[in-house]
């Protein structure tokens, strides 16, 4: 998933340069622009600042998804109008960064789509200045007490919930495939006409094609681009769901301790592209989620190095904010990114009703015939009765007759050889 997604310089860098950016000035009148906004350069070349001519996102809601938006920043003073906790280890408001690792990342985003400034044309400040926040603060890796899956479907509708008309997610799961739980919770947001930006994840955290929640069918998943307008290498990355692409390099950011970093990484570009949402659903009331994801990606600039419209790199091309607001759009009538619920009725396994169970059928059976008797078995070696009986008692009787007749024989020839030899008279 992707978590901080930080590159360049550390927040004590960015802010020396910013600093040394700015020569002395008597007074504000002939003060140079302020060194943040300069830095800011998304604003004027994706159309930012000319949308604000017609608004500036009062009355959106914009729910960030993320590790939590931090209390301290006074770019976030009058922003945050709610939040919850569904990691198990901040605090019930959302407000507090969870995450050993990933803390300011929550900070980081809402800075890009709602921050305040410091003043009027000085600090940090978002696409959408006037739209509210919600802090819904989940957690990653080894300091999540509750699975991520469960974490993200109890976010999304809590977020329905409490009024969000655009749903930030910075995040991916690297992988294609999202849990079916997942199913009844985006759906709950498509079916109360929510509007869910998703970043496409980055090749240098790993992500080589983009992963859930970018594939869900009806999410606005965000690219990323360098200044130059051209995909980033390794803070974007590829896939066919990808709707409009936006900077994802050199961006600006505010920590939860008001330390303003230097970071890159699709994570920026899809809090942009919400604030742009939040503007189009602040100037245009009436029209419901699927056009107005429809007027951001058909008023898309094509991208120069784009091969296709869509695009896996760029998608329709890059977002433009004063257009998505003000150009003249066809409505249509379903979600140019697809539909979840036939994604659902044609992929998953609809739930089968038991059947009733049945009395199995009574089969009657004959009786058997009566057992034969059991014979008892014999050593084929010993006799049998009739061997006994036929054989060996009349052999017997024969053998011993023989032997008498043999012996009376015997004794006769005996007596008479004794009586041949008497002596002669």
């Amino acid at each position: 998933m992707i978590r901080r997604l930080l590159a360049a310089v550390t927040s004590a860098a960015i802010a020396a340069t910013l600093v040394a950016a700015a020569p002395a000035a008597a007074d504000a009148a002939t003060a140079p622009e302020d060194p943040v906004r300069a830095a800011e350069y998304w604003l004027t070349d994706y159309g930012v600042e000319k949308a604000w001519e017609t608004t500036r996102g009062a009355g959106a809601k914009i729910a960030v998804i993320d590790t939590g938006i931090g209390r301290g920043p006074v770019e976030f003073d009058g922003a945050v109008a709610g939040g919850t906790d569904v990691s198990g280890a901040g605090s019930p408001d959302g407000r507090t960064p969870v995450g050993a690792v990933d803390a300011d990342h929550g900070s980081w985003v809402a800075s890009l789509a709602a921050g305040r400034g410091t003043g009027p044309a000085t600090g940090m400040v978002g696409v959408a200045p006037e739209a509210q926040l919600l802090s819904v603060s989940v957690a990653f890796g080894s300091s999540a007490k509750r699975p991520f899956a469960d974490q993200i479907a109890e976010a999304i509708r809590w977020s329905v919930d409490n009024g969000a008309d655009v749903i930030n997610m910075s995040l991916t799961t690297n992988v294609p495939d999202w849990p079916e739980s997942w199913d009844d919770a985006f759906l709950y947001a498509f079916d109360h006409d929510v509007v869910i930006v998703v970043a496409a994840g980055n090749r240098g955290s790993g992500t080589t094609r983009v992963g859930a929640p970018a594939t869900i069918p009806g999410v606005l998943t965000v690219g990323g681009v360098d200044r130059a307008g051209e995909a980033s290498v390794d803070a974007s990355t590829q896939g066919i769901t990808i709707g409009v692409s936006a900077p994802s390099e050199e961006l600006v950011g505010v920590s939860a301790d008001s330390t303003l970093v230097s970071w890159d990484g699709t994570s920026g570009a899809a809090p942009i592209v919400a604030g742009i949402a939040a503007l189009v659903r602040a100037a245009h009331p009436e029209l419901d989620a699927a056009n107005v994801i429809n007027r951001i990606i058909k008023t898309a600039r094509p991208a120069a190095g784009a091969k296709d419209v869509p695009d896996v790199l760029y998608g329709y091309g890059l977002v433009d904010a004063a257009a998505a607001v003000t150009a003249s759009v066809p409505s249509v009538t379903a979600n140019p990114m697809g539909s979840l619920e036939d994604w659902v009725r044609l992929y998953r396994r609809a739930p089968v009703a038991a059947l009733p169970e049945e009395p199995a059928p009574v089969v009657e059976v004959p009786a058997l015939p009566d057992a034969d008797q059991a014979t008892r078995v014999t050593s084929p070696l010993l006799p049998d009765r009739n061997t006994v009986l036929y054989g060996t008692l009349p052999l017997l009787l024969a053998t011993a007759t023989a032997i008498l007749v043999a012996l009376g024989v015997t004794a006769a020839v005996r007596r008479i050889r004794l009586a041949s030899r008497a002596p002669s008279r």
